[in-house]
């Protein structure tokens, strides 16, 4: 992957969609091949650092003691000691709470209470702190270091399909932005995989309403078109071949005497 074939790709992803009333965000598909994902070491979950951050901000919850209370009251969107994890017992409540926030940091001394209060939802969400992108922290810490390194992680993982997808800018951010973000996931990625750039099958760039654009695409390849294979007819039995009785010779009449 090239920044010239990125920058063609990004200029064409901002033709093919149509000015919106909100900021719609440049999403990034990265379709693989040749993966085992039922090999844990095949599976992809990693978390990279945009340089030029994501153009948009990510809601981040603090769930911590009384070390880190005044910290995470000033500087994160919203705070839990650990004195509030008994009121989160509900699942309804929890659910809402994992969808409003994008990160979840945690004390690392409280991580056993955050798996009992909060893992049933958060776990199969993929919410839980994770140490990968630096979310669970010593009671002693900068948390402003934390939330501005959030600020710009986007996360990489291969779920049920030979793909990965992730957020690599808006359209208000210039195309060069644009470009270094992409590039820096496309390394990275590569880097993470087995066979490197041989496991990647391409790589696609589209606005929130636009549509799809293959990186680096020759002329022909811009659109795949899926023939539809034609129906099946029902296969009908031959019909087995009647097997002919040998005919019975005539009897001749008797001959008068």
């Amino acid at each position: 992957m090239n920044k010239e074939d990125i920058l063609k790709a990004i200029n064409k992803a901002r033709e093919s969609s149509k000015k919106r009333n909100f900021n719609q965000t440049f999403d990034l598909v990265i379709n693989l091949q040749q993966l085992n994902l039922k090999k844990p070491e095949e599976n992809i979950n990693t978390f990279i650092v945009l340089p030029q951050g994501k153009g948009k901000k990510s809601k981040i919850c603090a769930l911590v003691d009384k070390e880190l209370a005044s910290q995470a009251k000033e500087i994160c969107d919203k705070a839990i000691l650990k004195d509030e994890f008994t009121k989160y017992t509900d699942k309804k409540k929890l659910r809402k709470l994992a969808q409003e926030y994008d990160y979840f940091i945690a004390q690392a001394n409280l991580m056993v209470d955050v798996a009992k209060f909060f893992g049933k939802v958060f776990g199969p969400k993929g919410k839980m702190p994770n140490p990968k992108a630096g979310c669970i922290v010593p009671p002693k810490i900068d948390l402003k270091i934390i939330y501005n390194k959030l600020q710009k992680t986007v996360r990489l993982q291969t779920k049920n399909e030979q793909a990965v997808k992730c957020s690599v800018g808006t359209e208000d951010m210039k195309d060069e932005q644009v470009q270094e973000n992409i590039l820096v996931v496309y390394n990275a990625l590569v880097h993470s995989l087995p066979k490197e750039a041989h496991n990647i099958k391409n790589a696609l760039l589209k606005l929130t309403m636009g549509s799809p654009i293959i990186i680096g695409a020759k002329e022909e390849e811009k659109k795949e078109v899926k023939e539809e294979k034609p129906k099946e007819e029902a296969k009908k039995e031959p019909k087995k071949e009647e097997k002919e009785e040998p005919k019975k010779p005539k009897k001749e009449g008797k001959k008068e005497k």
